[in-house]
């Protein structure tokens, strides 16, 4: 099949505009890559003689170029999923700043609800195959029996193996010729016979002579399986019978939360994470193992929502990469919010790859900082906020 030479001039000129939060002021011409390019086109010639929806259902659009361009290009409703915190506001934010007289179109679902009844559907493809099928099951299962989807990515992260996925649960699989490095694969007339999904999955652990069960989504780190970083903090986890309250940063599937509530039954555990499939997994965690009324979990970016100096004690198990890219700026701010928060004398207890040398940015950040232990691969420290 052939793809569109390009998208339109005027939409052209409004995914260059694109930024990233938190400078969405500032252009930035990564914000719309060649693969958000391609899908916009290959829709817009897939649909020229139905016409572009009035409803469209956009899955894992990053920083707002799938939802720009679908309403640019004439959607009054637009659904969109996406699971990180940051694209979220970075769509908000640059629909409200192009396209002001169209933000009141835009709606944010959860991917069980995302393409109820949809026709059309825009995917950037993830890149866990896990993902992909997560996602695939939820939209065939809801979409309109016609339903068209069309997802899209940079080759060098796309696989044989994603076509499979999409062949699994719709009728037909077509796949786009390259342009720019980028490919969309286009999934046509879900199945009405849907394979069951794996996910969530569920997986019951043993720590300590403390059994827990975990029940996580595909897009949450580690899904329902225990870190092996994790499980080293827990091993190793302190008396906790002091403090009334733990804040788990950055919670991914809560077992750092569920299993501190589970050894002590007096402690409230308030968790957050920047996923909204994490959320939801350390929220069916807290409900598989009976703690709900112990529990809560939110989206948060860091520890915003809470005050400074108002907790005793906090959690952290940061992640260190973007994607493909090692970074330790997400932990350094995971680190700074829990420094804010923390009121003096208050505990960071925190684990990660030994590698990593956080120990010196633990002292300086939140202060005096002990380790608790070590393996080959990580290491779990306490850290104590100086007044």
């Amino acid at each position: 099949m052939t793809t569109s030479p390009g998208p339109a001039a005027d939409i052209e000129a409004l995914l260059s505009q694109l930024g990233r939060w938190p400078d969405v002021q500032a252009p930035n011409l990564f914000a719309a890559d060649a693969a958000d390019r391609l899908i916009l086109d290959t829709a817009a010639r897939e649909l020229a003689n139905t016409g572009w929806p009035s409803t469209m259902a956009i899955v894992g659009d990053h920083y707002g170029a799938l939802a720009a361009g679908a309403l640019a290009l004439g959607s009054t409703s637009v659904r969109v999923h996406t699971d990180s915190l940051t694209a979220r506001r970075a769509i908000e934010a640059n629909v409200r700043q192009l396209l002001p007289d169209a933000a009141d179109l835009l709606r944010f679902y959860p991917l069980a609800q995302v393409a109820e009844q949809a026709s059309t559907i825009l995917l950037a493809l993830p890149r866990g195959l896990d993902v992909l099928d997560e996602q695939a099951a939820a939209l065939a299962a809801v979409a309109a029996p016609e339903a068209r989807l069309f997802a899209g990515g940079r080759i060098k992260h796309m696989s044989r193996s994603m076509n499979q996925v999409l062949a699994a649960r719709f009728a037909r699989v077509d796949v786009s010729l390259a342009r720019q490095k980028s490919r969309v694969l286009i999934a046509s007339d879900p199945l009405p016979k849907q394979p069951a999904s794996s996910f969530p999955a569920t997986a019951t652990h043993h720590v300590n002579g403390t059994d827990f069960t975990l029940h996580a989504g595909a897009g949450t780190f580690g899904a329902a399986r225990l870190d092996p970083g994790t499980r080293l903090l827990l091993e190793h986890l302190p008396d906790l019978s002091a403090h009334a309250a733990l804040v788990d940063l950055a919670c991914g599937n809560g077992s750092i939360g569920v299993y501190a509530a589970l050894t002590h039954p007096r402690l409230q555990v308030i968790a957050s994470d920047h996923s909204a499939s994490a959320v939801a997994s350390t929220l069916a965690a807290a409900a598989r193992n009976g703690l709900s009324d112990r529990m809560t979990a939110t989206q948060d970016d860091a520890l915003s929502r809470l005050p400074a100096n108002s907790a005793t004690l906090i959690t952290l198990n940061p992640p260190f990469h973007i994607g493909n890219t090692v970074t330790a700026d997400i932990a350094f701010k995971l680190i700074d919010d829990a420094a804010r928060v923390l009121a003096p004398g208050g505990v960071l207890l925190c684990v990660f790859n030994s590698h990593l040398r956080y120990r010196s940015e633990l002292a300086r950040r939140i202060g005096p900082t002990a380790q608790l232990a070590r393996d080959k691969t990580f290491t779990v420290t306490s850290s104590i906020k100086e007044s």
